[in-house]
């Protein structure tokens, strides 16, 4: 039927929902649990967690546990026993660092080997995409079908969030002339997925040959630098030097990705940038958190060169990655053109971290 849910839109539901801490059904073969975003656990949902049986998990990612300590026995995933007597506060804990000074002593664990960790590894896709902490509270059940009747649940297979590997398609909804510093001929294109994401915009100068290389910057999203001035990184200045490259060539397309922190979102952002203050640099700061070096999909920006009619382009960036997915996604890049702008004696060590942990040349 027509009216039925596809998966993108079953699991746009379920990112709402886990977002504000409402449980979820995710089913692997004939195993099914509730699954709950640590980090917004309140003490009354946990109180009826445990009213409804026993063996409850927390799951984690690799990169959190190894700062735990703790094992990572499904590899990328750990998942952990939560005690008897533990409190909400300490499943925050276990997934906030920030916390980990206020509950130093939280071990020994109990770590889990036996069964499948797909319905773990499901759960932390979910809160990445509502950009929570990457760490989930399971609880294995047996009669799914009725929970999901008798409380009004969303339910998914966990094989649907496992294979999100396409990226989801975009379509331009708007545009609008809009003269700006750089040049009087800009146009704002806005995207918007159908998975229910952040809409991400293309500011397009001029009328540049859709059959030649475009000038173009992936620019990700940054609140602080852009906004803001931040001296922590170089994002604002930029910003700036690359759509006045383009206005000085009269022609190019800066795509400007809602893709805030890296990927892992404004609030987690800051939770790193916290980290930070305490001496761990940005990739340390990221791991701390649970998130890889970067989480950003960079093939958005293709999809929208792509629509925008472009197969080729000049990209401006510092940052080989970039290069590589752009050709991933069929854009062929046909030069690099180095942005090195911004630093200063605040973010210094940031740029060296980029250099020597995430390649970028500078």
């Amino acid at each position: 039927m027509t009216l039925s849910l596809n998966r993108e839109e079953r699991i746009a539901r379920m990112g709402s929902d886990i977002r504000i801490g409402v449980p979820v059904v995710v089913s692997d073969g004939g195993d099914s649990a509730l699954v709950l975003a640590a980090e917004v656990l309140s003490p009354a949902r946990l109180d009826e967690l445990r009213a409804l049986g026993d063996g409850l998990q927390l799951a984690l990612t690799a990169r959190r546990a190894e700062t735990l300590h703790m094992a990572a026995y499904d590899g990328d995933v750990a998942r952990v026993l939560v005690p008897q007597d533990a409190d909400a506060g300490w499943i925050h804990a276990m997934a906030d660092p920030s916390r980990d000074l206020d509950y130093p002593m939280k071990g020994p664990f109990k770590a889990l080997r036996d069964g499948s960790a797909d319905i773990a590894r499901a759960g932390i896709i979910l809160a990445k995409r509502a950009h929570l902490l990457p760490a989930v509270v399971v609880l294995p059940i047996r009669d799914a079908e009725r929970l999901v009747q008798d409380f009004g649940l969303n339910r998914i297979e966990a094989a649907d969030l496992l294979t999100l590997g396409k990226v989801t398609e975009l379509q331009e909804v708007s545009t609008a002339r809009l003269p700006m510093f750089a040049s009087e001929k800009g146009r704002v294109h806005v995207f918007r997925p159908f998975d229910g994401g952040e809409e991400h915009y293309a500011i397009e100068i001029g009328n540049p040959a859709r059959d030649e290389p475009v000038l173009s910057r992936l620019h990700s999203a940054c609140f602080t630098g852009d906004i803001l001035g931040s001296l922590k990184c170089d994002c604002g200045p930029q910003l700036r030097a690359a759509l006045s490259q383009i206005g000085e060539e009269g022609a190019g397309v800066l795509l400007y990705m809602n893709q805030e922190g890296r990927g892992i979102g404004a609030a987690n952002k800051m939770r790193a940038y916290a980290l930070q203050d305490q001496g761990f640099d940005t990739v340390e700061a990221n791991h701390r958190l649970g998130f890889e070096d970067d989480e950003r999909d960079f093939r958005l920006g293709a999809e929208i060169l792509k629509a925008m009619g472009f197969s080729r382009v000049r990209l401006m960036t510092n940052n080989p990655a970039k290069v590589k997915k752009m050709e991933e996604a069929g854009v062929k890049v046909t030069e690099r053109v180095p942005l090195k702008v911004g630093e200063n004696p605040h973010n210094a060590a940031y740029l060296a971290t980029k250099a020597s942990k995430s390649g970028h040349l500078l």
